[in-house]
């Protein structure tokens, strides 16, 4: 069994997290860089000031995925690289540096997948309110514009938002990534009402300008359900699980899916959050729904449900001795299978896994090289359960792994090695672990060996 005909093999990055260059060639700070400024805000007081320095080794890096025969790279612009001050004057030079990835890409046969905005959010326009000014959505449009227009001749595929939770929740309530603010949930839901309109701006700039037929997404990342058995009550309960808002969080894939396809909030998350939802203009909705091409899913973990009385959906408690990953996530590989599944029932499009991968205690052995069984292991456990999903119907379009290489894993620093190669920070040196190598024979055999 394989994969279906032109699927997408890739891997993914994030600018803060492998670019470093942060105070060269005009790039502005953001949220990020403030963040780790901040006492005991990162593992043990690092920065993504270096990180992979992938802003001067980006040929270095696309050679050594055109070796490993990556098919597909999903990188981020850095939003204050291209404008410093995150609107105004462009900064010629850092629009230039993700021209020549582009074109450093293509010249390998590397599809480029770009996104707009993995976090790292313009410091300058954070003290002018950030996500809460409604003017966010427009200066998010405006920087879209100008991406677009330099890259898009060459770029096709574009992601606008990866993992509003992320940013938004985890970012402006639980105060543990940036800016590390823990705001009121009535100004919390307005930021990310502020988001959802930025995506959808983008959307439609996207659409108006792109100089190649564009395919356009967001990347999301929620709570997936697993059924507990293989039975239909099992089944119906993961599903309503899944979808169904019952606390005061954002872990949720209907409250930032549902506006954006149904032009609309879940009335069951609007009842939870009460007067603190946020307040919808006349347009707002309108904006933010606009017609996408894809769902793009970030997905590491799921959790498991059963149908108790009544069907009501009751949460599996893991078994002791459960496998987890160095991060502590539990290991479930039916995440794959029944998150694309339920999200294509619910949406109706077309899926890229733009996320998918784990924290693993790697480190180089006494031969020079990196032996990581258990991620080798890991993926091919999830694989498997995608192709199932594709046999089974589910649009499954590609698969990017999470990460090419290890990288700043934000809060955790660079305590979290998820990469397919490792990297020694002091020296910058890069080694293809062996999960890169077996990777490698999954993309050229489409995923026949798994």
């Amino acid at each position: 069994m394989s994969f279906p005909k032109n699927f997408a093999w890739g891997v993914a990055a994030a600018a803060y997290q492998v670019e470093g260059s942060t105070k060269i060639d005009g790039r502005g700070a953001t949220v990020w860089d403030m963040m780790c400024r901040k006492e005991n805000a990162i593992w043990n007081g690092q920065t993504g000031d270096v990180a992979c320095d992938h802003y001067h080794r980006y040929k270095q890096d696309v050679a050594m995925m055109k070796s490993l025969s990556i098919q597909a790279y999903r990188f981020s612009v850095a939003w204050s690289r291209v404008l410093p001050s995150g609107t105004g004057k462009v900064n010629p030079k850092g629009l230039a540096f993700y021209d020549k990835l582009v074109d450093e890409l293509l010249a390998a046969g590397i599809e480029p997948y770009v996104t707009l905005f993995h976090w790292d959010f313009p410091l300058a326009l954070y003290h002018r309110g950030g996500w809460l000014n409604r003017d966010s959505a427009d200066w998010f449009a405006d920087y879209t514009n100008i991406v677009v227009n330099k890259l898009s001749d060459r770029v096709k595929h574009w992601i606008t938002l990866n993992e509003p939770f992320c940013f938004i929740e985890q970012g402006h309530q639980a105060g543990r990534h940036a800016p590390g603010d823990k705001l009121a949930w009535d100004e919390v839901l307005r930021a990310g009402h502020n988001a959802l309109r930025a995506h959808g701006k983008a959307v439609q700039v996207i659409r108006a300008r792109a100089k190649a037929k564009p395919a356009i997404g967001c990347a999301s990342i929620g709570n997936v359900c697993l059924p507990a058995a293989d039975k239909v009550a099992d089944v119906n309960a993961a599903r309503r699980a899944m979808f169904e808002i019952k606390e005061r969080s954002l872990w949720s894939h209907a409250w930032w899916g549902d506006p954006m396809f149904f032009g609309r909030y879940p009335e069951d998350g609007l009842k939870v959050f009460g007067r603190d939802a946020p307040p919808v203009e006349p347009g707002d909705m309108r904006d933010i729904r606009q017609p996408v091409d894809f769902y793009g899913l970030n997905i590491y973990v799921g959790s498991y449900v059963r149908a108790g009385k009544g069907a009501v959906p009751q949460p599996v408690v893991p078994p002791v001795g459960h496998a987890l990953t160095a991060f502590r996530w539990p290991v479930t590989p039916g995440a794959l299978y029944w998150g694309p599944r339920f999200l294509q029932e619910r949406y109706g499009k077309p899926m890229y896994i733009t996320e998918n991968g784990l924290s693993n205690v790697d480190w180089m052995a006494l031969d020079g090289q990196v032996h990581d069984p258990q991620r080798i292991d890991f993926l091919q456990r999830h694989l498997r359960e995608l192709r199932q999903a594709c046999s089974d119907g589910v649009d499954v379009r590609g698969y990017f792994q999470w990460s090419i290489m290890d990288n700043f894993e934000w809060a955790e620093g660079y305590k979290e090695r998820f990469g397919l190669v490792y990297v020694d920070y002091p020296t910058q040196r890069r080694i293809p672990k062996d999960s890169a190598y077996w990777y490698k024979r999954v993309i050229e055999s489409n995923g026949t060996i798994l």
